[in-house]
């Protein structure tokens, strides 16, 4: 025997009008604005609406508000290749915690066929929180054609726009001169990988750790055009590391001494190392920045530069959920410290040459 099935309708805000007594305008005032409404009343449409099983059209209600209640966290890699480094969990966390207390959703924005420039006219957001954009792309241009706040997380940002950063310079400052206290000289840096080709050319994040280094080696009487001071670029994770450790070791004289750009490719430097028999730290110190979960429980525990990640996060929405309110308030920026933590994967060189080289 079969049983037929009837299609439920669905509740209509003119049928919550006539059960509560009041106009549709009312109804809608209630779900949308209910500044315009007494308590009383609002408590009482939205009673009946409970009871007779209404639920907003979440797709009008945009409509009407002009809001879509949720922030958007523009990446720069697709949602695979970010969430592999452990950074933007702990990012994610403190900017979740924001969107909780305020009543707001999140959306993660990837690029879109590839493309930043096409994934932000596309994203149904309020707002968004730009992770690590070099000003001088074309995103920044776009975003602001769109017409909605956005704050700026590791990047150059202009005097109108809200930022947050990290005192990246003075870190990689710590990090450089812990390594040469320690009596390195042959040193490999690990840049993060930019559309600009020159390290001359960096800017925001990449720009300011650079030029810490840079300052570090000068405090010590050496140069970034010292011979012994070799530099690569890599992608920002694991295999990017990966890959710098094996470019490095290739070399004649290879460092005794890597202080990289972020963790994630210390850690794939640490691997590597591991994989072909390099002993960490008595053949090669390790420096990497983040200070991530991951970096205290590697083997050995990776000394790094620790920075806020999760208070980055909390900030950056605490900005753009003030920016929402507040669209003529005036544009904070904020730099949050960072502290060198020594831990086991550094140590003053043990072999003065190490000539094997990598097959």
């Amino acid at each position: 025997m079969s049983v037929k099935r009837t299609a439920q309708r669905k509740v209509t805000i003119s049928q919550i009008a006539k059960e509560a007594g009041v106009s549709k305008t009312a109804v809608s005032f209630a779900f949308n604005d209910p500044s315009q409404l007494s308590p009383a009343t609002v408590t009482h449409i939205r009673a009946i609406a409970e009871r007779l099983g209404y639920s907003p059209d979440p797709i009008a209600r945009s409509m009407t508000t002009r809001r879509t209640n949720a922030l958007g966290v523009l990446l720069p890699q697709d949602i695979a290749a970010t969430m592999a480094n452990p950074f933007f969990p702990l990012f994610l966390r403190g900017v979740g915690a924001i969107c909780g207390t305020a009543g707001m959703t999140l959306m993660l924005v990837p690029p879109l066929w590839g493309s930043m420039l096409k994934a932000i006219p596309h994203a149904t957001v309020d707002g968004f929180i730009v992770v690590g954009l070099e000003i001088d792309r074309g995103e920044v241009q776009q975003l602001r054609r769109r017409h909605v706040p956005f704050v700026m997380v590791d990047g150059d940002a202009p005097d109108d726009i809200p930022s947050i950063n990290v005192d990246d310079r003075q870190g990689a400052y710590a990090a450089m001169t812990h390594v040469l206290s320690l009596g390195h000289r042959r040193i490999g840096i690990v840049c993060l990988e930019s559309w600009h080709h020159r390290y001359d050319e960096f800017t925001g994040t990449l720009a300011a750790r650079f030029a810490g280094y840079c300052d570090g080696l000068a405090a010590y009487g050496c140069s970034i055009d010292d011979p012994d001071i070799q530099i690569v670029a890599v992608q920002t994770s694991r295999a990017g590391g990966i890959e710098a450790f094996t470019r490095f070791w290739r070399a004649e004289a290879p460092p005794t001494a890597i202080v990289t750009m972020s963790d994630i490719t210390a850690l794939g430097v640490l691997e590597a190392a591991k994989a072909h028999g390099v002993r960490v730290p008595e053949d090669l110190s390790i420096v990497g920045f983040d200070d991530l979960p991951e970096a205290e429980r590697s083997f050995p525990p990776l000394t790094t530069v620790h920075q806020p990640i999760e208070e980055k996060g909390r900030l950056a929405a605490e900005m753009l959920v003030a920016a929402l309110d507040d669209e003529d308030a005036e544009p904070a920026h904020h730099i949050l410290p960072t502290a060198l933590l020594v831990r086991g994967s550094t140590c003053a060189p043990i072999c003065s040459a190490i000539h094997r080289v990598y097959t």
